[in-house]
Parts: C-alpha cells; sequence; structure tokens
C-alpha cells in the first residue's frame, strides 16, 4: 500500500479505536493466549502476552495495529515460543467465507488489479487488459448475496452443533469476520481438550464427508434387502431420510425407487447431499490448535469493517452495522468497475475518477485496492 494511502487507514483505525474502544471484547482467561498483531505494510508480531483491556488500550493506541489477533487456545505461557508454551486447551472456532462457497454472484463482483501497471479490471481474467502482464490478483466486493448464503451455512453449522453435539446454543457466539463471511466460536468445555486429528473428524462430520452408502443401510451386493433409515431418526440418518423421502406418506414407495436404482445411484444422492446439507467450513482453521483469531470488534483490513458480534443473525446488516469508520469526507481516485454498498448507499462504478466520499468508503476501496488518496 502507498504510503499516503496507509496514513489515511492508520489514522481512521487509530480514531476508531479511540472512540469505539468499548466494542472490543477479550475473550475469557486473557492471561492464558496469545495474542498478536500486524501493521500496514508489515508482518507480523505474535506470543504477546496480555493480562486485561487496559494492556490492550495501550498496545492499540501505541501500535495502531490494522489487524489485532487472540489464540484460540489457552497456554501457560503464552509469551513463550510454541514449542515452550504449554497447550491447555482451546476454543472450538469455524470459519466460513463466502469466497469458498462457489457462488454464482461472485463472477459479477470480482476484480481484478495488475501487479505491474496497476490497471483494474472486471472479472479475473489470466492477461492484464492493458499491458498483458500475467501478475495480477483477484480481488471481491462483498455482496448481499454473498452475506446472504454465508448466513445459510452459518445455521446449518449451529444445527448441527446444538442437534447432534450437544452444544447448547448460549454457547455458540457467531460474529461477522469483518470481510467476507463469519467465525463461530464454541465455548463448550468438553471440546477444549480434542487434539487437531480430532477436530478435523468433527469437521468431516459437519461437512458431511465422507459419507458410504453402508451407512445408511445400502447394501453394496443385494441392495433389494438393504434397510434405509427412517423419517425422524437423530443425526445424518434422520437428515438422509428426510431428503429421500420429503415425508412419511412419500417414504414406502420413494424406498423402493432408492433400492432399485441401486448402490451406485445411492452414492451419487449422498454426494449431492454433501454440497447442499453439509456446513461449508474451512477444515484448517478449525484443525488449528495453535490458530491466532481476529479479535471481537477490531478492524479487519481487507476492508476497514469490524468484526462484530451478531446477535441477531437474520437481521445483521453487515455493510451498516459493522461499518464504524469516521463520514468525513475524503478526496480519493478511485477505479472499481464493481458497485459497493456501504450504509445503504451507493459507490461506483468508477474509472479512474476523482471523487470525494465518506472516509469509511474512502478506506474500504483502499484496503480492497481500488482506490488512492490524492
Amino acid at each position: 500500500m502507498l504510503e499516503r494511502d496507509s496514513a489515511l487507514v492508520e489514522n481512521a483505525i487509530k480514531e476508531y479505536y479511540f472512540n469505539h474502544f468499548d466494542l472490543v471484547r477479550i475473550p475469557p482467561k486473557p492471561a492464558q493466549r496469545e495474542f498478536g498483531y500486524q501493521k500496514i505494510n508489515g508482518g507480523m508480531t505474535r506470543h504477546i502476552s496480555i493480562k486485561d483491556v487496559k494492556e490492550l488500550h495501550l498496545l492499540l493506541m501505541r501500535e495502531t495495529p490494522s489487524d489485532v489477533y487472540c489464540s484460540n487456545a489457552y497456554y501457560s505461557f503464552p509469551s513463550m515460543p510454541m514449542s515452550e508454551k504449554d497447550w491447555q486447551g482451546a476454543d472450538l472456532i469455524f470459519d466460513i467465507d463466502a469466497k469458498d462457497l462457489a457462488l454464482p454472484c461472485r463472477k459479477d463482483h470480482a476484480v481484478s488489479r495488475c501487479g505491474s501497471c496497476g490497471t483494474v479490471f472486471p472479472g479475473s481474467r489470466p492477461l492484464c487488459t492493458s499491458c498483458g502482464s500475467p501478475k495480477h490478483e483477484t480481488v471481491s466486493v462483498t455482496c448481499r448475496d454473498c452475506i446472504g448464503e454465508s448466513k445459510k451455512e452459518v445455521k446449518k453449522l449451529v444445527g448441527l452443533l446444538v442437534e447432534d453435539l450437544g452444544i447448547r446454543e448460549e454457547e455458540v457466539e457467531v460474529y461477522f469476520s469483518g470481510n467476507e463471511g463469519f467465525h463461530v466460536r464454541v465455548t463448550n468445555r468438553d471440546y477444549e481438550q480434542l487434539e487437531s486429528q480430532e477436530r478435523a473428524d468433527l469437521v468431516d462430520y459437519i461437512m458431511f464427508n465422507g459419507a458410504i452408502p453402508e451407512t445408511f443401510g445400502m447394501k453394496r451386493q443385494s441392495s433389494s434387502r438393504s434397510e434405509l433409515p427412517e423419517m425422524g431418526e437423530a443425526g445424518w440418518r434422520g437428515r438422509v431420510a428426510t431428503t429421500l423421502f420429503g415425508s412419511k406418506s412419500r417414504a414406502p414407495k420413494a424406498s423402493r425407487q432408492v433400492l432399485a436404482e441401486g448402490y451406485s445411484a445411492f452414492q451419487e444422492k449422498l454426494e449431492g447431499m454433501r454440497q447442499t446439507l453439509g456446513a461449508r467450513v474451512d477444515p484448517k482453521v478449525t484443525m488449528d490448535i495453535h490458530r491466532i483469531f481476529r479479535l471481537e470488534g477490531t478492524i479487519n483490513s481487507k476492508s476497514g469493517l469490524a468484526k462484530t458480534r451478531c446477535a441477531d443473525l437474520d437481521g445483521f446488516d453487515p455493510f451498516s452495522e459493522a461499518c464504524l469508520l469516521g463520514d468525513e469526507k475524503v478526496e480519493v481516485v478511485a477505479s472499481s468497475p464493481a458497485v459497493i454498498r456501504l450504509k445503504n448507499k451507493k459507490y461506483g462504478p468508477y474509472e479512474n475518477e476523482r471523487i470525494s466520499v465518506p472516509k469509511y468508503a474512502a478506506v474500504y476501496m483502499i484496503c480492497k485496492g481500488l482506490a488512492s488518496t490524492v
């Protein structure tokens, strides 16, 4: 990021922490957690120990970090190197990101920025439209469909956690990540001691990975003697039965049809169910028992939006509720083929245009690489 752009973003973030520090929340047992942060155009600083809110406030005002993180793990010595921290357990966490959902809307708001000449052009193409360079990055201006589909995945995940794993709803915390998706944190003590492989197995269950017909009563050699699950059964057997049959009255006929189609056809049906019934989470995030996770209430430097707790997921609007930077006017030169919507206002499309916009919109575009200060 250019120096003049980073100065604007840093000032906006510092102003945010000065005015909204009450929105920054430290999770339980902070003295046992590792903290970390990044600065614009800088690397990651990790292995920091913070005992309370006062120490965190001092760090934010002194360093003005672009991103602030806190471990999901608990350690005896959080400021020591990883091999000496003495891991004591970790919260169970999940990450759902719109970029991983293969949504059809992505092509309408994907934007590429050439690393050689700086040209911004719509879509994701192999070569720059101006200089022909293959060096470019693709960024996405998140839309309401992205957020809506991500919310559906969150609801599937929460349903599985509560219905199948015995986790109470009040032990499941949902956050907007500050960019393109949601974070989910489970505070149930029964899951704190799970190792990485056990968490990987849990993710496979949640995503409905590796489902085979035998699990649901289908026999490979003699499918006619198979016993398919019944509607009303707990867990995945009940969900598969509901998807196959639709209703109890249709179950006998639908069951005979499934058996007649055979083993391979049933395997294909299960694969289709994985795409629609399984919760699509990022497995690597959940498996990593040493991960440092973005801290609630802090700014995400990929967008200038804040990581925000979602008390009402259905009614939550990240483009308003997480858009908390200042609104004084700033002049920038913008190149954004995609339309940007923030606080119920539309910005763009722009083609190398000098414009005056609120600071929150200017920071959003700068963070996406779609604008630069004048």
